[in-house]
């Protein structure tokens, strides 16, 4: 495990409840990511894997344990920090695409490159660029409910990558796709991290999905292990 890796999860512990109706999800795990890693994340549904994302991604916090991103460990950090500092190193991709239906794609995709301090010019130039990157720019205009699920998804993904995070963090991304265009969305996500050298860490229960990362993890009796 590297020391200076760019996401890192040390002796991470991670239980719901409390007293006698505590349940235990992680248990002392350690995991890194490097630049440029597409790694899988796997096990069975209820085993920890979102959980385990959202830990990553500093939306939770372990019981025990440190969460380093690119050295800092945000365990320590207010909210207030942890998210501006999630804006700058994190991407975050769910099944459900979660786009604001009220704007268009290039809409929600300038969004987080305004928060992450571009003018609303730079932006544009940002989003459009992106969607253009995920075969999209002939759907700028168009808003979610205009749009198939695949092209809701790669627009989630383009948003996602709009404040030029180094590791793009994906829970369950095809889950909601048929396979043919689960297999586009894939191979568009691993030419893209090829790329831009964006580390990939895709939670997925389907061993398919799996396969076509350079490493796959499984979760188990909140253990991680080689898969």
């Amino acid at each position: 495990m590297s020391a200076d890796s760019l996401l890192r999860l040390s002796n991470v512990t991670f239980a719901y409840g409390a007293d006698d109706s505590v349940v235990s999800v992680l248990d002392d795990v350690d995991f890194s990511i490097d630049t440029g890693q597409r790694l899988a994340l796997t096990g069975r549904s209820g085993s920890g894997k979102s959980t385990l994302m959202n830990i990553l991604a500093g939306i939770l916090l372990p019981v025990q344990g440190a969460v380093f991103w690119q050295g800092t460990d945000v365990t320590n950090l207010t909210d207030s920090k942890r998210v501006a500092l999630r804006r700058k190193t994190i991407g975050v991709v769910y099944q459900f695409h979660h786009l604001l239906p009220e704007f268009s794609a290039l809409e929600n995709v300038m969004l987080p490159a305004m928060l992450a301090g571009k003018t609303p010019s730079m932006s544009e130039t940002t989003a459009y660029t992106l969607l253009q990157q995920v075969g999209l720019e002939h759907r700028c205009a168009h808003r979610p409910g205009e749009l198939s699920g695949g092209e809701r998804q790669r627009v989630a993904i383009a948003r996602a990558l709009a404040a030029e995070p180094k590791v793009l963090l994906m829970d369950e991304p095809t889950g909601n796709l048929d396979e043919t265009t689960a297999d586009q969305v894939l191979a568009m996500l691993v030419e893209l991290s090829e790329k831009t050298g964006t580390s990939l860490v895709i939670v997925t229960h389907d061993r398919r999905v799996a396969a076509q990362t350079d490493q796959q993890f499984e979760l188990h009796h909140g253990q991680l292990r080689n898969a």
